[in-house]
């Protein structure tokens, strides 16, 4: 008897598995967050000011994802309608020393930030006697160690009250599969209070997928992705130098290994949002610069494992979202939401291929346009037609 093919676990991610996911710039007071936010949306709805709690409720604004293959498609088809991706994102009022016990406005900072799937954590390199430092002076090491250690003492809290829980529950004791279950959260949760007492953050653990489904519900703000924004002076961005970069590359493989570093001046970035798309592109230019803005978006889109697909044709192009590993069904519920439950099939070829080919004509003659059932998992710049069944009412 041949033996059993092993089962492959899928890898669940730690985080909601949405599709609607935002994103919150965090840091301390005065390091250019609401400046940062105000540009990346080019809106005023940041309240930059120069005192410590110049945002108190989180600022929400969509930011539209640059996407160089929807740029084609809609040069390719001219449709009478365009909908790009976009990425939500919150700007979070200023954390302080102390926040995790209620210190400045504390609690509501951590509880915003609790309420977001990821996070741009912007580090202040620049030197400006107009633009006071909550902690006196420009030190981007002290300011990581701060947020660091006040997320971890905020998830311990959460993580302790959770195993105060269970530890109620399983004291009863009893074989069944429910205490069973309870044991192995419990077992969970104590492994998540280790961690956070040795000092490292919870996204940097190694979690099966059942441990995943008992961190989830936890919303550990550790357990988000982070994406590090170093906010330099204008002419530091320039020129990508500056005396803190080694020791925050350093910082962040030792605490954080694998989380993207993205220098950026806010500053910059400030006077390039006043412009016409034109003057923005000339003024680079004569710098010999360009903004940080486009990578830093589809760098968090990626934290996030956001892809895309995409429908088309010359009514409409649109950019949908979907967490990768996606499969065919969930992603036409996306669309619309009977579409998940009517399914029928799905006709896919990839934006790749119809580059290549030039036209849809050109992709069909070349039978490279597939047809596809429940068990295909959609792929980053598919492009979809989707078969569905009448909803019933």
């Amino acid at each position: 008897m041949p033996p059993k093919k092993a089962v492959k676990e899928e890898k669940i991610l730690l985080g909601r598995p949405g599709n609607s996911l935002k994103s919150g710039i965090v840091g301390l007071a005065n390091v250019g967050k609401s400046t940062l936010f105000q540009a990346i949306t080019k809106c005023s709805l940041g309240n930059p000011a120069n005192f410590p709690y110049a945002t108190i409720d989180p600022e929400e604004a969509r930011v539209i994802v640059p996407d160089e293959r929807f740029d084609w498609l809609v040069q390719h088809y001219k449709p009478k309608s365009v909908v790009p991706a976009n990425l939500t994102v919150y700007d979070i009022a200023g954390l302080t020393r102390g926040a995790s016990t209620g210190a400045g406005l504390g609690n509501a900072f951590l509880s915003h930030i609790r309420a977001v799937d990821a996070i741009f954590q912007v580090v202040r390199c620049f030197d400006d006697a107009e633009i006071i430092h909550v902690e006196g002076d420009v030190d981007p090491i002290r300011d990581l160690d701060i947020i660091s250690d006040e997320l971890r003492i905020k998830d311990l809290e959460f993580a302790e009250k959770s195993h105060e829980k269970l530890v109620k529950e399983t004291r009863r004791g009893g074989q069944s599969l429910e205490m069973k279950k309870l044991k192995e959260e419990q077992a969970t949760v104590e492994k998540v209070i280790q961690m956070l007492k040795d000092g490292k953050d919870v996204r940097k653990g190694n979690w099966s997928p059942k441990e995943v489904e008992v961190i989830n519900p936890l919303f550990l703000l550790t357990a988000k992705p982070v994406v590090f924004l170093v906010n330099l002076s204008e002419r530091d961005y320039i020129r990508q130098k500056n005396k803190h970069l080694p020791k925050i590359a350093q910082w962040v493989k030792e605490h954080a290994e694998g989380d993207p570093i993205i220098p950026v001046s806010v500053c910059l970035e400030e006077r390039l949002a006043a412009m016409t798309d034109e003057e923005a592109a000339e003024e680079c230019k004569k710098l010999e610069t360009k903004s940080a803005l486009p990578k830093i978006v589809v760098t968090m889109r990626k934290a996030l494992n956001l892809g895309s697909f995409f429908t088309t044709g010359t009514d409409e192009v649109r950019q949908w979202t979907i967490r990768n590993g996606t499969k065919a069904p969930q992603a036409a519920g996306v669309i619309h939401g009977d579409f998940e439950k009517t399914f029928i099939q799905a006709i896919v070829y990839n934006y790749k291929v119809l580059r290549e080919e030039g036209d849809e004509g050109a992709v069909k003659a070349k039978g490279k346009i597939l047809t596809k059932g429940k068990d295909y998992v959609v792929e980053d710049g598919d492009i979809l037609l989707i078969k569905a069944g009448a909803a019933k009412s």
